[in-house]
């Protein structure tokens, strides 16, 4: 699932240079994926735009035509377009990914490696979730801001620990034109030791505080292996929130409540199950706390998937960039911090998740079109009345919130089009031809499971809004039972190692030992890489007394899902 040509990162004589480290050049070149040769099946289409839903009738009358085109013309524009995909999701999981993302039109294959083009149609679903995060979190007081990118060396090494969890992934502008900088510039791989020294500047009493910013931003994290869209890029867009306290339960009660906005996008908007959970102090964010979590699972690989995370930092930072308050008994004292973060990475576990053969599988509450209505004209039809019955099909639509389009276009038939927006996802497909239009209804189309409805047009909206509910739930539903299929509880190292083979999200009483931990990382690492913990959840079984450690043998002192993970 390797993206991008293997280019070296130069950008031209007049540009700054960015570099990574000192690693060799052979680290910086990466194994084509085949896919990127491709065109997405969308580079010959003309877009389905302003045109679906005006009413000029010869416009309509001249696409019936194509309408109707029939088979000849309808295999000729597939070979043309490349629609369709070449591998199966259960046979070829990496080249079907990469065929999903392309052909679906929600990314682009860029000419730096790990770098890709995010679609509209990519855009689309990352704005409806922005759009409920910042609504959520400006319900709580926490105010939007913007930070450069860059970040200066003096700065970014203040905070010793916190930066030998991200040097290797740090890429730094060395150059401008010819001449060398006399202090390189790195560019920032998160944004604490960008934002909190003008925190310090800012919070000089109990007054100031709470002092809650987010910023909406994209980062850098230079990954050597195996760059995959929207799962692991070099650069990436994200929400990062910094935030500093009085008082730690102040700071506590917030880490759960954005950690259960995190739980809210996945499960609500993106239909996908996940475990939330903290972090074992191996695997915690480099110089906080205790990192809290929401824990995907991706069943066709048997990967474990860090949805998103929510982090306190306690006072470690505040002690570094010396960020004090006077409090209201006049004593001198240091906050309390938290930072917490999702990326479009969201959008990927969502392609892994949902996805089929056909292509994309969209939820109905991040669909950037949930309802794609298509005319299928016939010769000696009403080709008229089926298209303005398309237009007043989505024009009534959108007036009840909606997101319906209609597709006019007249050079590719009523069968492609099912094709196409197919492999885009959209929830709901519906048809009107003459015997619809005769009979006063639609036919419906569910994408999740090809399943037909028809509806009559005195009924279309409240059947549409409840087939979209519908598609919505079950989307759910039949995530969880894939993942809760993939659960297996263990308590023996051999019980362990084969659920681990099996490709199993596995939960195991563990004694919450580093060291043990790290043992198990040593013992699995293989061709499929290492097992790690990938949270202890809030939700805890019962844990009999003299339960052992599945690893060590000790005295266990909480499950912890165990698995390998992306």
């Amino acid at each position: 699932m390797t993206g991008g040509d293997n280019q070296k990162v130069d950008d031209g004589d007049n540009k700054p240079k960015v570099e990574v480290g000192d690693l060799p050049k052979a680290d910086l070149v990466e194994e084509k994926s085949g896919v990127e040769k491709k065109k997405s099946g969308g580079d010959k289409q003309k877009k389905s735009g302003g045109e679906k839903q005006k009413t000029g009738g010869d416009k309509k009358k001249n696409n019936a035509g194509g309408g109707g085109g029939g088979g000849g013309k309808k295999k000729e524009v597939k070979k043309e377009t490349g629609l369709g995909l070449t591998h199966k999701k259960d046979e070829n999981f990496g080249e079907w990914y990469s065929e999903v993302v392309v052909n679906g039109e929600m990314i682009e294959y860029y000419d730096i490696s790990g770098c890709y083009i995010l679609r509209p149609w990519t855009m689309a679903i990352w704005e409806i979730m922005q759009a409920f995060f910042d609504g959520e979190i400006k319900k709580m007081k926490i105010k939007n801001c913007y930070f450069p990118l860059f970040v200066s060396p003096t700065v970014l090494q203040k905070e010793k620990d916190h930066i030998e969890g991200f040097a290797p992934e740090v890429a730094w502008v060395t150059k401008s034109g010819e001449s060398d900088l006399e202090v390189p510039i790195a560019i920032r791989p998160t944004s604490e030791t960008v934002m909190y020294p003008y925190y310090s500047k800012w919070i000089r009493g109990h007054r100031d505080l709470p002092l809650r910013l987010n910023q909406w931003c994209n980062v850098v994290r230079w990954e050597f292996s195996n760059p995959t869209p929207f799962i692991r890029s070099r650069e990436f867009l994200w929400q990062e929130g910094h935030t500093a306290f009085a008082t730690k339960p102040e700071a506590d009660e917030e880490v759960l409540e954005i950690l259960e906005l995190y739980r809210r996008i996945y499960e609500e908007f993106l239909a996908i199950p996940v475990v939330k959970g903290k972090k074992s102090e191996m695997e915690k964010f480099a110089g906080g706390l205790y990192t809290t979590s929401v824990e995907a699972f991706v069943p066709n690989t048997g990967r474990g998937v860090q949805g998103a995370t929510s982090h306190c930092l306690g006072q470690n930072f505040a002690k570094m960039f010396e960020i004090n308050f006077e409090n209201e008994k006049g004593e001198k004292a240091m906050v309390w911090q938290n930072s917490w973060a999702y990326s479009t990475r969201t959008i990927g576990v969502m392609v892994m998740v949902h996805g089929d053969d056909k292509g994309l599988v969209l939820p109905p509450k991040v669909a950037s079109v949930q309802v794609i209505v298509v005319p299928v004209p016939y010769k000696d039809a009403d080709t008229q009345g089926i298209y303005d019955a398309c237009t007043a099909t989505v024009n009534s639509l959108n007036e009840a919130g909606i997101r319906a389009e209609a597709d006019f276009r007249d050079n590719y038939s009523p069968g492609w089009k099912y094709s196409h927006w197919e492999m885009k996802g959209v929830p709901l497909r519906i048809e009107i031809g003459p015997k619809d239009l005769a009979n006063s209804q639609v036919r419906c189309v569910r994408r999740d499971n090809a399943s037909k409805k028809d509806i009559p047009m005195a009924n279309l909206v409240e059947g549409v809004k409840e087939l979209l509910d519908n598609i919505q739930q079950s989307l759910f539903d039949a995530a969880k039972v894939k993942r809760d299929a993939c659960v297996q509880i263990v308590k023996t190292w051999e019980e362990f190692v084969d659920a681990l083979a099996k490709r199993k999200l596995i939960l195991a009483p563990w004694c919450d030992e580093e060291e043990v931990e790290k043992d198990v990382k040593t013992k699995t690492k293989g061709d499929m890489g290492a097992a790690k913990t990938l949270c202890s959840p809030f939700e805890q079984p019962e844990l009999p007394e003299g339960t052992l450690c599945f690893a060590s043998g000790k005295p266990a002192k909480k499950w912890t899902y165990w698995g390998r993970s992306y």
